[in-house]
């Protein structure tokens, strides 16, 4: 049975939301946003629209997400009382208890993803690190984790780019998810992921370390503008291959964008090389190959932004997106994040897609940063 002082603790946490989040203000903003879509040719230029109805459905989410947080907890509340009165059993509390910590945690977790960016879908790409086999079967348990993270929260996972492994496991693969704060969340996996086991692809039963790099970027959409200079495109067409049927193997479906990208801080250049899959037709994966480098170029451009973040806030701590961010020990049952410090011994949990508390861990330490 819950104590007092937790009954305390979630409404003092629910009265601390409507704060942060400004929900007054935010209905106040909704109501009027909501006007501007009923205005007459409010759907002439759909572009606009569309920017207008993201807006009005974003507010909408978060005045949704704080009422869903406050009706619990006026029911926790009620239901504290009737238990008083012998009207409810201590299970029925403490299930109401349990519903009302995790929605107001969940809101809590949100409130952290304040940037533009954050409430974008994500771009997931996966590469094996040297080691050959070994380190392929580890990009793809990476790959399944993921997908399992997406699955298990009600997101969208569509695989835009696959290459098989020699033997077993995979080279590299693109994952777009999306949903709800999709790039909020998972950005918190950019960096290099190492595993150490006993290795099955080992004759002598060797314990092996293998890494793998994961890279995310948010999934731009047209409402976001982005420069690409034409002329700095050219295209490559080749067959797909794996399973598909019989076309698969006879069409040039696949594409391969190259784009001769200069950076405009530093005049670097550089080649960015996208290839696309993901259906038989090509103008379709053209269209797909564009999405991901317009989400690439805005990737830049936000990192740059964050370097010039990080000068002024020295004494903060800052993201390190290339660095190893993760350990997995097998043999020792153990999973730590070296950012954040935080740790489980569920690693049969962990690669079934269960990484929401390395991602909590990570947005307490490094949101304020951001």
């Amino acid at each position: 049975m819950i104590t007092q002082e937790q009954l305390k603790e979630v409404k003092e946490r629910t009265e601390q939301l409507h704060r942060y989040l400004d929900i007054d203000g935010k209905q106040i903003q909704y109501e009027e946003e909501q006007l501007r879509t009923q205005a007459p040719g409010f759907w002439d230029d759909q572009k606009r629209a569309e920017a207008q109805m993201k807006l009005v459905k974003g507010l909408e989410k978060w005045l949704k997400g704080y009422a869903e947080v406050k009706t619990l907890c006026d029911e926790l509340d009620t239901a504290f009382d009737f238990y008083k009165e012998e009207l409810v059993t201590e299970e029925e509390v403490d299930a109401i208890y349990a519903k009302a910590i995790e929605a107001v945690e969940a809101l809590e977790l949100k409130n952290m993803l304040r940037r533009e960016e954050d409430a974008m879908d994500a771009v997931l790409k996966i590469n094996s690190g040297a080691g050959g086999t070994e380190a392929q079967d580890w990009a793809q348990m990476l790959m399944r984790m993921y997908m399992r993270y997406a699955e298990t929260h009600g997101y969208k996972c569509v695989v835009s780019n696959l290459l098989d492994g020699d033997d077993a496991g995979i080279k590299s693969c693109t994952l777009e998810i999306q949903g709800e704060f999709a790039y909020g969340y998972l950005k918190s996996e950019n960096g290099v992921h190492r595993l150490v086991r006993v290795s099955p692809y080992n004759a002598q039963g060797k314990r092996m370390t293998s890494f793998a790099s994961v890279f995310v970027t948010p999934l731009v959409d047209d409402t976001i503008e982005v420069n690409i200079e034409q002329a700095r495109i050219s295209w490559d067409t080749f067959r797909s291959s794996g399973a598909g049927g019989q076309n698969v193997n006879k069409v040039e479906s696949g594409v391969r964008l190259r784009y001769q990208y200069k950076d405009p801080y530093t005049g670097e250049e550089e080649e960015i090389l996208i290839e696309n899959t993901e259906t038989r037709d090509q103008p379709k994966n053209k269209e797909n190959a564009l999405r991901l480098l317009r989400s690439m170029l805005y990737d830049k451009e936000l990192k740059h932004r964050m370097a010039e973040q990080a000068k002024v806030e020295a004494g903060k701590k800052k993201i390190e997106w290339g660095s190893q961010i993760r350990s997995y020990v097998f043999d020792d049952r153990r999973v730590k994040d070296h950012r954040t410090g935080y740790q489980t011994s569920d690693v049969g949990g962990v690669m079934d897609g269960k990484i929401d508390g390395f991602i909590k861990a990570y947005l307490m330490e490094f949101s304020e940063g951001e």
